[in-house]
């Protein structure tokens, strides 16, 4: 989809967009399906990027996805709220990062690194 479009969508739609995307993101991720993954990193980097513009109500929903039941959803919601929540979202890639690790745990493990040592900066 093209950036215009997740402009027409409400909030909760985009959100359940992200949601979606997230998922299948990190399901394809831990099937070692690199390509396919990429694809759908590009969508869930769009959705979250319309996402930030929305404000408050929007960070309050992505919120609400850190205890999805997919893993590939935490790591996303957990990766955006380093930027407004961080205690929650250092939590949530704590607990992603525990053994046994997947590629979501790992990419969970290396991203809470970079965040403690300043070398990732949230959007």
């Amino acid at each position: 989809m093209k950036a215009d479009v997740w402009k027409m969508l409400s909030t909760e739609e985009l959100v359940e967009k992200y949601r979606e995307a997230s998922a299948k993101h990190g399901r394809l991720l831990d099937a070692l399906k690199t390509r396919a993954a990429n694809k759908e990193y590009d969508r869930v980097i769009a959705i979250e990027s319309e996402l930030r513009m929305r404000g408050e109500s929007a960070r309050e929903r992505i919120l609400t996805l850190l205890s999805d039941a997919e893993s590939g959803t935490r790591y996303w919601a957990a990766s955006a709220a380093l930027g407004f929540a961080s205690t929650e979202g250092a939590r949530v890639l704590a607990e992603l990062a525990t053994p046994p690790l997947s590629q979501i745990g790992i990419s969970a493990a290396m991203l809470l690194d970079a965040w403690k040592d300043g070398t990732y900066r949230p959007r």
